[in-house]
């Protein structure tokens, strides 16, 4: 099932609408996507897998591949590195990103299908779907929804997210 987010920061799956965070760098042209701009890209993006934190939460209901993540779990976002937009274990040398977090954002993660069938280098990394601060604040280009309406998105059966300007 494909959701569809507007630049507004709408979420619509299934003729319901789910308020939703996106990049501080707004939506842009999936063509001009690049490393740190901070924007999430125009794009249709599979579901390819979803991650956790079991210490915090139970799995969600998902019909994708669900795996807990831990304090060793990772993603790399230095373009010049060959793990380049992929899950690493920490520690790591390149500049990456830790998803064992202190606050909550993390504790379900969807892994969207950006820039890595395949990957190019600086063309964006971890466009995420996770949980959105209290007050959906601007993320670094994911897109992030409350808690409870990110497990229901997922149990609605997510199967990819469509991105429009």
């Amino acid at each position: 099932m494909r959701a569809m987010v507007t630049a507004d920061g709408v979420l619509a799956l299934a003729g319901q609408r789910f308020r939703c965070a996106l990049g501080k760098g707004g939506v842009i042209a999936a063509l001009r996507k690049q490393e740190g701009d901070g924007a999430t890209p125009a794009a249709t993006m599979a579901l390819r897998r979803v991650l956790y934190r079991a210490d915090r939460l139970g799995a969600p209901d998902c019909t994708v591949a669900l795996e807990p993540i831990g304090p060793a779990d990772g993603w790399c976002d230095s373009q010049d590195d060959s793990m380049y937009n992929r899950m690493i274990n920490l520690p790591y040398s390149a500049r990456h990103e830790a998803l064992w977090r202190a606050d909550a954002l993390y504790d379900i993660v969807g892994v969207l299908g950006w820039n890595d069938a395949p990957v190019r280098r600086g063309a964006g990394s971890a466009i995420f779907l996770h949980v959105a601060t209290a007050d959906y604040a601007p993320t670094e280009g994911c897109v992030a929804l409350a808690l409870a309406d990110l497990r229901r998105v997922l149990a609605m059966g997510l199967a990819e997210v469509s991105v429009v300007l």
